[in-house]
């Protein structure tokens, strides 16, 4: 089922995937064709959609892409994240690709583009699959803790009514307080942050519930 033979002309495809509406297909479609247009690269064929990176293979169209791409096909995305819902599960899909001698180009990440450099890619790859690791690992800790010196405090733990729905108006900003509490900005500075980017500010307590529901 997966990959074919190459037995054919060489295909270039595109890979375009936004999580929410605050994202934009058009700027992630507009760097690749502008990678192309200066590689004098003619693309075959862009995959487009809007879901979340939580979304199986199959409904983010990872299924449909492994189906088309045969032996020496490029692959054009913007970012490694674009592929994958987390780190193990796009380095499975590198050594895929790379087993089956896809080259893969990343528009904002040239130093993990396979066709540049094969070993430095793999080191790189290898590296950030690490440390991503080690980052969840460390937010989760962040966590944990946060929640037990709360429990010792005497604090009510658990969801509060509303807080559930208010927690999922932080989806879109998933990855920044992420990236902000991995470099070890208070949660109280992450919810200043965070609100002066929404529309309607959400409580301390949305916030915590979302980070120990989605940031696990």
């Amino acid at each position: 089922m997966l990959f074919h033979s190459n037995k054919g002309i060489l295909m270039v495809f595109g890979y375009i995937r936004v999580s929410t509406e605050q994202q934009s297909l058009q700027n992630q479609k507009h760097k690749i064709l502008e990678y192309a247009q200066q590689h004098k690269i003619l693309i075959d064929e862009l995959i487009e959609l809007e879901i979340s990176s939580k979304k199986s293979q199959k409904e983010r169209k990872i299924d449909i892409l492994l189906d088309k791409l045969k032996d020496g096909d490029t692959l054009i995305c913007t970012e490694l994240s674009r592929l994958g819902r987390n780190m193990l599960e796009i380095l499975n899909l590198v050594e895929k690709f790379n087993q089956h001698k896809i080259k893969l180009v990343f528009t904002n990440q040239p130093e993990l583009s396979t066709n540049q450099n094969e070993a430095l890619s793999a080191l790189l790859l290898a590296i950030y699959g690490y440390f991503a690791q080690t980052e969840r690992e460390i937010i989760s800790e962040r966590t944990k803790q946060g929640l037990s010196a709360a429990r010792a405090m005497g604090k009510v733990l658990g969801r509060p009514k509303g807080s559930k729905n208010k927690s999922r108006i932080l989806d879109p900003h998933k990855d920044e307080i992420t990236r902000l509490l991995s470099i070890g900005v208070s949660q109280s500075s992450v919810l200043k942050i965070i609100n002066a980017k929404l529309d309607k500010s959400i409580s301390m307590t949305a916030l915590r519930y979302f980070l120990s529901k989605e940031l696990k």
